[in-house]
């Protein structure tokens, strides 16, 4: 089967740089991992194919190599290190356990699975997009989510009421075999429990012995002022409960800040562009600039140049962790220049200009004299 283009698989342009790249892949690895995608024969796959098109992309070397040559320049037979074995390149989970924090990685973001009883509930992800203003001021949103809950029923034992789970006969009630292997004995998974030590014999009729149910919620989270576009946040207990009465996981909501038609923001601060005209950038006073706040007062100092940057301090984007610190807002002034001038407009434009032809300012005059130098100095030896 012929191999996707990597940078379609992690859903980045091909001059994405590094951050980006690492961001496609947590999304992408996090949506496809085959613990999230019980009974999706093809997640497996996917996931294998996020990690190899990362491995490559993630490496300056290979990622040269990639984009001169495709992916017959990563084979071995091309005379380079392909992506199946080759070194420097490890385990789809290897690389997810690394990229994600180490050992107990997928018990931890997915629940555990088959991994021992009362395990911990899967973490979910969601996402919300707000509006740039929203971020600068911090607002509520109300998510609906998916989720398995306990079962009242039976309480989460996924035994029918009156019932308990009996030990496995398989394990013994450990939640592992023991297998030879010649001179090693390999300790695993018992295959009849999975881990859990006990089997049902009675099942709960309401979730049919998984000691969960699937249900709909509410959920209202506090978006914090200044949140970073990205900024993934944490409500404790909101994920999926736990097996056979384990602790329920947490929700990560992801944020996404809208862009805004005026302003743009870089840390603490915050930039637009304000045009002005000649006029006002010569003489000065004061121009209605827009706020995260609403309209304000900026005061432009006379002889204020085209690109020049006015800060307006305390006016930017607060800190998000509480401090009570505030970034500053940053206005570019654009000096605009007429199109089309009025006849009034062209008289008085002319009247300047001849007196500024005849007393040039420090700028023009420097220029001038260098003019001057260079066509009447003395000639060269």
């Amino acid at each position: 089967m012929k191999k996707r283009d990597y940078y379609e698989v992690l859903g980045v342009p091909r001059d994405a740089d590094g951050d980006a790249i690492k961001g496609a892949y947590r999304k992408a690895a996090m949506k496809s991992h085959p613990d999230r995608n019980p009974g999706d024969a093809g997640a497996a796959e996917r996931f294998k194919e996020i990690a190899e098109a990362y491995q490559v992309l993630s490496d300056p070397e290979k990622r040269r190599v990639y984009d001169r040559h495709g992916h017959d320049g990563l084979d071995p037979a091309f005379g380079r290190a392909g992506p199946g074995g080759g070194p420097g390149f490890v385990s789809p989970e290897d690389l997810f356990a690394s990229f994600f924090g180490g050992s107990g990685v997928f018990e931890d973001l997915f629940g555990g699975g088959g991994g021992g009883r009362g395990g911990r509930g899967a973490h979910l992800v969601a996402a919300v997009e707000i509006p740039f203003e929203d971020m600068a001021r911090g607002v509520e949103r109300t998510l609906r989510i998916r989720r398995r809950d306990r079962c009242a029923k039976c309480k989460g034992s996924g035994a029918k009421p009156g019932t308990s789970p009996s030990a496995c006969g398989t394990c013994g009630g450990s939640g592992a075999v023991q297998r030879s292997a010649g001179f090693f004995a390999l300790r695993t998974t018992c295959p009849r429990c999975r881990g859990r030590g006990t089997v049902l014999r009675d099942p709960c009729g309401d979730c049919k012995g998984e000691g969960r149910v699937q249900g709909e919620h509410e959920i209202t989270i506090r978006v914090p002022a200044g949140v970073e576009d990205g900024t993934r946040l944490r409500v404790a207990g909101e994920g999926d409960a736990g097996e056979e009465g384990g602790p329920s996981g947490d929700l990560y909501v992801e944020v996404h800040v809208r862009p805004h038609a005026l302003f743009e923001r870089d840390g603490p601060d915050v930039y637009c562009e304000v045009p002005i005209s000649f006029a006002r950038a010569a003489l000065g006073g004061d121009v209605e600039v827009p706020t995260l706040q609403g309209k304000t007062a900026l005061k432009v100092p006379a002889g204020t140049q085209g690109g020049q940057v006015l800060r307006m301090r305390g006016l930017g984007i607060p800190d998000p962790h509480g401090g009570g610190g505030r970034g500053d807002q940053l206005v570019r002034v654009v000096v605009e220049v007429p199109k089309r001038l009025t006849k009034r407009e062209t008289e008085i434009l002319k009247e300047l200009e001849g007196l500024q032809e005849s007393h040039p300012g420090e700028a023009r005059k420097s220029f001038l004299d260098q003019l001057k130098n260079l066509f009447h100095g003395e000639s060269p030896r």
